[in-house]
């Protein structure tokens, strides 16, 4: 079975709340998104909240981010921010760890597509070829990219040229990952 993107995100988000209840008992937790509404809160904790995804509510995907800068972007980005409203995911793949960037909430969504027309718009005053992030990798300014030209996932230095194709596509990437536990 061929999997598309909105289907490889679901799958690997089960994957990870299925660890995190797992090892836990309870669905992923985070610190960082204590205090901030979202739908996806399940129960708040002692400055921890649990979550759970929820379906995306937002109408026109990320056509503002297109018609801010005359740009196309590749269908794969659009359904990855698309799919839902969830916590930032921790994962893995071939021993490089990083975060799965995700809208937590219908205001969190607008700052995303605000901090990916800032990327593009940098990456073009640079003569960079345009991407657009879809996680942060442990290494000081590392993005995990999908390139806007290829659909390749991509590990990139931002404002640097320097990139190490990770996938040939990110359908591959996502159903790679290996989901890692925060505690």
């Amino acid at each position: 079975m061929t999997l598309n993107v909105t289907e490889a995100l679901s799958d690997f988000t089960q994957r990870y709340i299925d660890q995190w209840q797992r090892e836990t008992g309870f669905p992923p937790a985070s610190s960082d998104l204590y205090g901030i509404p979202s739908p996806c809160i399940e129960r708040t904790g002692d400055e921890v909240v649990y979550w759970l995804p929820q379906p995306f509510s937002v109408q026109g995907g990320l056509n503002k981010v297109e018609t801010a800068l005359d740009i196309r972007l590749q269908n794969s980005v659009n359904d990855f921010y698309v799919t839902q409203f969830a916590g930032d995911m921790t994962a893995s793949l071939e021993g490089q760890s990083f975060s799965l960037i995700q809208a937590w909430s219908e205001d969190d969504f607008i700052r995303l597509q605000e901090n990916l027309i800032g990327h593009l718009v940098t990456q073009k005053r640079l003569k960079l070829p345009p991407t657009a992030f879809i996680g942060t990798a442990d290494s000081d300014m590392g993005l995990i990219s999908i390139c806007n030209m290829t659909g390749q996932v991509i590990l990139e230095q931002f404002g640097r040229h320097e990139r190490t194709t990770l996938s040939a596509d990110l359908v591959t990437f996502l159903s790679a990952l290996k989901p890692v536990t925060c505690r």
